[in-house]
């Protein structure tokens, strides 16, 4: 089976490790995002797989097959990479069939083989053309079409995106997640934008100074972050984290926040615990604004709106902490003017450990 399988991974430079034991199975045909802040460790660990760095400790293997001393070119990889590597003295077909022709493949399948990438990727009118001719995102198509014509069993992907405009990436990630579609290759991805990541994850791996924070699907990661780390990092705008205390309440727990009092989901971390110090997460869409302050209304104070036709950004405070809203203009600005507050129903709050950081057990988000 074509997968790949890290266990207890690491790698120092000299005396100093940068990436701590790490564990990751990744299945035949799953495409899988590392993703992470500069310097976690992400692209360290894609070029441990591809075998362009040694590993110091641990086990890889690709395939079922122990490759730790296998020369890159011998483990059946394919890696495209964020500046694309193409040779400028050779055309687009001569790039693609570069490494069939190292392979000493025949002429014709050669041929055959550069005809049909070309043809998946829409190359087929620029074969002639040399990289300088070539746009970002035609020279991108060109190193995926590069690595496709091998017919590897693992692509990496090095950021491969990170050199393209806005529009040029929206358009190659829907090109990247057709691709994995039709061709079902089995795919470790590296990048540090959150939403490549949530667009084109089967599994996101969150890294942290070399460390894995957390691995899940996009939606569960994204509702059930296990730490403050996972829930600041993904989302855009992230999950608010808002300092508060645990108070006595009637019945269910109740958190205080400042002056307000904000009610929670039944948590068995949370029986007796009054006077706790806790952190609430609370994601941007899932809150109602209101313009008033009834019952359950939780004051907030705005200072500004940033517009995004369909939607809008309400930049406020809570407790003299930033405090940010997603919410639905339809397509009118006076929808979302003079807001006082928000509500949210307890179960899409999240409680995380105020010292540890950690998100106290039994919270299982579904909106």
């Amino acid at each position: 089976m074509p997968g790949v399988s890290l266990s207890s991974i690491v790698k120092r430079y000299g005396a100093i490790e940068v990436v701590h034991g790490i564990d990751l199975e990744v299945a035949e045909r799953e495409f899988v995002v590392l993703v992470g802040p500069s310097g976690c460790g992400k692209s360290t660990t894609l070029r441990m797989i591809a075998g362009l760095e040694e590993i110091s400790d641990g086990d890889l293997e690709i395939d079922g097959r122990h490759v730790n001393r296998v020369a890159p070119k011998d483990r059946d990889v394919a890696m495209v990479f964020q500046n694309y590597a193409l040779y400028p003295h050779l055309n687009v077909a001569e790039n693609i069939a570069f490494g069939l022709r190292i392979r000493r493949e025949s002429k014709s399948a050669i041929q055959s083989a550069v005809t049909e990438v070309a043809g998946i990727l829409g190359l087929t009118e620029y074969l002639d053309r040399r990289p300088s001719d070539l746009s970002g995102g035609q020279r991108q198509r060109v190193a995926m079409g590069r690595a496709i014509v091998r017919r590897p069993k693992v692509f990496l992907f090095d950021e491969p995106l990170s050199n393209l405009d806005a529009k040029l990436r929206t358009q190659m990630r829907a090109e990247i997640k057709r691709l994995h579609k039709r061709l079902g290759v089995t795919s470790v991805y590296v990048t540090h934008d959150q939403v490549e990541a949530m667009t084109l994850a089967d599994r996101i791996v969150i890294m942290n100074d070399g460390h894995i924070e957390q691995i899940g699907t996009p939606m569960d990661l994204f509702r059930n972050p296990k730490n403050t780390f996972v829930a600041a990092f993904l989302g855009s705008p992230p999950m608010n984290l808002v300092s508060a205390k645990i108070v006595e309440g009637t019945g269910n727990p109740v958190a205080q926040v400042g002056a307000q009092k904000i009610a929670l989901a039944p948590l068995p971390e949370l029986q007796n615990a009054t006077g706790r110090a806790v952190t609430l997460g609370i994601r941007p869409e899932y809150v109602t604004v209101v313009r008033d302050d009834g019952p359950g209304a939780i004051l907030i104070a705005p200072d500004l709106i940033e517009t995004l036709g369909s939607e809008a950004l309400i930049h406020a405070t809570l407790d003299g902490a930033p405090f940010v809203i997603r919410a639905d203009t339809l397509g009118q600005l006076d929808v979302i003017e003079n807001v006082t507050g928000f509500t949210i129903a307890p179960h899409l709050i999240r409680v995380f450990d105020a010292e540890t950081g950690e998100a106290l057990a039994g919270q299982v988000h579904e909106p």
